[in-house]
């Protein structure tokens, strides 16, 4: 009777003792880990606050200004009227078929998703259709630069004979023609119909294509969250180890200044205009804002992704004979981690932003 009594107090104690043991066990193995993965998150939170504070003090990195406004093209409500009409209509071609839209189709950046523009009887054009979002901000115009002024070059596609090939002189009439035209005209301008003020009402126009407001810019004006540390180390690479800055830096990610980052390519780029033996094959360096929207990428539309957009630039660019100098000494062998290249290009998503979309308006004398 007493051994069992004894073995019956004896069980319950036997099995506190084993789940304190447990317990403990628990409790001895639990300091040993949490601290390491919280200092471990302190190392990683740590270097993250030292890129911001990198970062937000480097000079090519800035956000967006006012959009230049030229004195002598003021952005009246009649003048952008007449400027979203012009861009709009097919009439400004020499078939009636083809406008300013046809290349630069609002739904698709502002591009139109081609790696080359289809001429006016439907082969390919020479150069992709590069977007006009921010364009506004370029000192130069066209992927060689021709155009000094987005009035110069709104003039250009519409007397070029493979794009909209309509000489100016007949335009001219064309829209004196028009039912509505000529009252636009004067509306916006003292003169009516001229050449000037063609280019005028549509450089107007496309001031108004700005993307402005995207994380990357919220981040430079001091919303720390405005980018996530992935982005943050994305940006870093794109200021630091990846050499983006180096011409995708300034207020439009641009130093509207011309390279041959050595695509293998015929096309003769900016020494078409300056017959410079040194800008043979050099292109003007484009924009980001608006980047997820203007797939392909680069002057002959020759790379369909960001990603390999990284991969290009991670390898050096091609073998071009004429590739510019800091590609050779800056560019030869960057060697992006797996993880940095996506970290890069979670960064450059941020650039996308929204796209202003205009729409076709009632064209006169229809």
């Amino acid at each position: 009777m007493k051994k069992t009594i004894l073995g019956l107090f004896l069980l319950p104690l036997a099995a506190v003792t084993f789940i304190g043991c447990s317990s403990n066990e628990s409790i001895a193995t639990t300091p040993i880990q949490q601290p390491l993965e919280v200092e471990q998150t302190q190392q990683d939170t740590l270097k993250v606050d030292q890129m911001v504070e990198r970062l937000l003090v480097m000079e090519g990195l800035v956000p967006l200004g006012e959009v230049p406004i030229p004195e002598d093209n003021p952005m009246t409500a009649e003048v952008l009227e007449l400027g979203q009409v012009l861009f709009f209509d097919p009439r400004l071609s020499g078939n009636d078929e083809v406008s300013c839209a046809t290349c630069h189709d609002p739904e698709l950046g502002y591009g139109d998703g081609r790696a080359v523009f289809e001429t006016i009887d439907g082969k390919d054009g020479a150069r992709n259709s590069q977007t006009i979002i921010n364009s506004a901000y370029y000192t130069s115009f066209f992927w060689d630069g021709r155009a000094a002024s987005l009035e110069e070059q709104a003039l250009g596609p519409i007397q070029d004979p493979h794009e909209m090939n309509m000489p100016l002189d007949e335009l001219l009439i064309k829209l004196a023609g028009i039912d509505g035209y000529e009252e636009l005209f004067y509306a916006a301008f003292e003169d009516g119909i001229t050449e000037e003020n063609i280019g005028k009402a549509l450089a107007a126009f496309q001031r108004q294509i700005i993307i402005n407001d995207t994380p990357y810019d919220r981040f430079l004006q001091g919303d720390r969250n405005a980018l996530s540390e992935q982005e943050i180390r994305g940006l870093d690479l794109f200021a630091g180890k990846a050499f983006c800055i180096t011409c995708h830096g300034g207020e439009n990610l641009s130093d509207n200044m011309f390279y041959n980052v050595g695509l293998n390519s015929e096309d003769q780029g900016r020494f078409g205009v300056t017959e410079d033996e040194d800008d043979m094959g050099r292109f003007r360096t484009p924009s980001l804002y608006g980047i997820t929207h203007t797939a392909p990428y680069m002057h002959d539309g020759s790379i369909e992704t960001l990603e390999e957009v990284i991969e290009f630039y991670n390898r050096g660019g091609d073998d071009n004979p004429n590739k510019s100098i800091f590609m050779h000494m800056f560019m030869g062998d960057i060697n992006l981690s797996d993880e940095e290249k996506e970290d890069l290009l979670a960064f450059l998503k941020t650039l996308g932003g929204e796209v202003p979309i205009f729409t076709k308006p009632n064209l006169p004398g229809k």
